[in-house]
């Protein structure tokens, strides 16, 4: 059965340690196929006056937000219409691609797209999923959709899930698939 030990400088926050060691954890069970209870995690720390790198005292830096943070920042810009606001989570590049193959690079397009399917469109959050890898992250968003079609009609407990690759701290591309066009369809 699996036992990690990592050692971490002193001054990093509960929530940081227990992510870490849920991450840990999580990749471990998953590569080794351990049991729940036969993964251990120890996290040991070194005193700050302990450490020195370069001849130098150093302290940890500040932990990157989690990159499901920076979906659901993202997503509640998107939502409010604040474009503005949602361009400053966006990488170079950055690509969206909706159901029926529709792809988009600016979010304007995204927004003409969409007001010619409904009035108003709302996500409830069911959950999302980090992933780390190589290069950045991928965050998967699950929930519902909710809101107005064009006739003033509402709908609600529509499917969707979001695809997000993160890369340097800015998304790069989206993924999005939803049961939208079937209610549309149905109605």
């Amino acid at each position: 059965m699996p036992v990690i030990s990592v050692t971490l400088m002193e001054g990093y926050d509960e929530a940081v340690r227990e992510d870490l060691s849920h991450r840990l954890y999580d990749a471990a069970r998953l590569v080794t196929g351990a049991p729940a209870d036969g993964v251990t995690v120890i996290l040991n720390e070194v005193p700050a006056s302990n450490y020195r790198r370069g001849r130098q005292r150093r302290v940890p830096g500040a932990p990157p937000a989690a990159p499901s943070a920076l979906v659901r920042d993202y997503l509640a810009a998107m939502e409010a219409r604040d474009l503005d606001a949602a361009k400053g989570f966006l990488g170079d590049g950055f690509t969206m691609t909706f159901p029926g193959a529709q792809r988009f690079t600016t979010l304007e397009q995204l927004v003409e797209w969409g007001s010619s399917r409904y009035r108003s469109i709302a996500k409830t959050y069911e959950r999302f999923d980090d992933v780390a890898g190589a290069e950045g992250a991928t965050v998967y968003c699950y929930g519902t959709l909710s809101g107005e079609w064009l006739d003033g009609t509402a709908f609600a407990g529509i499917r969707f899930i979001d695809r997000f690759e993160i890369a340097n701290g800015r998304l790069t591309d989206q993924q999005v698939w939803n049961d939208l066009a079937e209610e549309r369809a149905a109605r």
